[in-house]
């Protein structure tokens, strides 16, 4: 069974130290993921509706709000996998218009060639994340390191723009999408039915779907799972609410139900990703 071997979370975002042998539903993350692989079988990824591998020589690069899955192969043995969620702000800090990363096609392809370097920092902050669980300043600056290598290797970010009115037009969207977003970032275990939600901001299902997808990039179902599992995240991690009481807050029927979206949505069991986040005994949230 797939699961967890590290989580770190922080003003970075989230890195997981995943070891896979199941697939993961097709998802969508808010942030810039980037997959690489620290040692085990080679493997893939679905993006969009594309295999990228995965491999020795290879990182698989996700866009914020790209739709993608892990794509198992059952004859292979299991991948250990370095998988970084990583924010914008904090990228910009780095460089101001690495805040950008959140834009559509920041990774010009979803797949690359890694250098030694890359491969090696993979490796270096992936033990260090094993040896030393509690070692928050360590594992940033480690993290800091291996992102400026990825995006000086796979990102075109001198051609990201930094001017107000390109930034702003991208957040141009139809009051009712607006609306619709509002409401699911505000209580996704509330949104039981994306039918009535469409009729509650003045569309018909088929205009709503239609529209929001070319909105956002994914379906509506897509984009309430992110914010029910940022959701689900942030509460496993952090709080000591049972997860019953997770689940019924989120909008699960049965706590099973809540238990198997996690597991197929961020690749470890509930019980598991809250141990390992434990593990380290301070947030990676120390200003320097």
């Amino acid at each position: 069974m797939s699961n967890a071997l590290r989580i770190a979370r922080g003003r970075f975002g989230r890195v997981a130290l995943l070891d896979m042998d199941r697939p993961l539903v097709r998802h969508a993350h808010p942030h810039c993921h980037v997959l690489l692989k620290v040692e085990g079988a080679d493997t893939q990824f679905s993006v969009r509706d594309r295999l990228v591998p995965l491999t020795d020589e290879s990182a698989v690069l996700i866009n914020a709000w790209e739709p993608h899955a892990y794509a198992h192969d059952q004859t292979r043995q299991k991948t250990v996998i370095l998988a970084l969620y990583i924010e914008p702000q904090w990228l910009g800090h780095f460089r101001p218009n690495w805040a950008a990363s959140h834009a559509p096609n920041f990774f010009a392809s979803n797949v690359g060639s890694i250098t030694p370097g890359i491969r090696t920092r993979t490796r270096t902050l992936a033990e260090a994340m094993v040896q030393e669980p509690n070692s928050a300043e360590v594992h940033e600056v480690l993290l800091g390191e291996l992102m400026i290598a990825v995006i000086e290797r796979f990102a075109d970010w001198r051609a990201v723009p930094n001017s107000i009115r390109d930034l702003a037009s991208r957040h141009m969207l139809d009051f009712r999408i607006r609306k619709a977003i509002d409401r699911m970032k505000a209580a996704p275990g509330e949104i039981a039915d994306l039918d009535r939600l469409a009729i509650d901001v003045g569309l018909s299902r088929a205009h709503f779907f239609r529209l929001f997808e070319t909105s956002m990039g994914v379906t509506p179902r897509v984009f309430l799972n992110v914010q029910r599992l940022e959701r689900a995240v942030a509460a496993v991690a952090d709080g000591t609410e049972s997860f019953a009481a997770i689940s019924d807050q989120l909008g699960f029927s049965v706590p099973a139900h809540f238990s198997r979206f996690f597991h197929d949505h961020a690749g470890s069991s509930p019980s598991i990703f809250r141990s390992v986040t434990r593990l380290s005994t301070q947030d990676f949230e120390t200003p320097r």
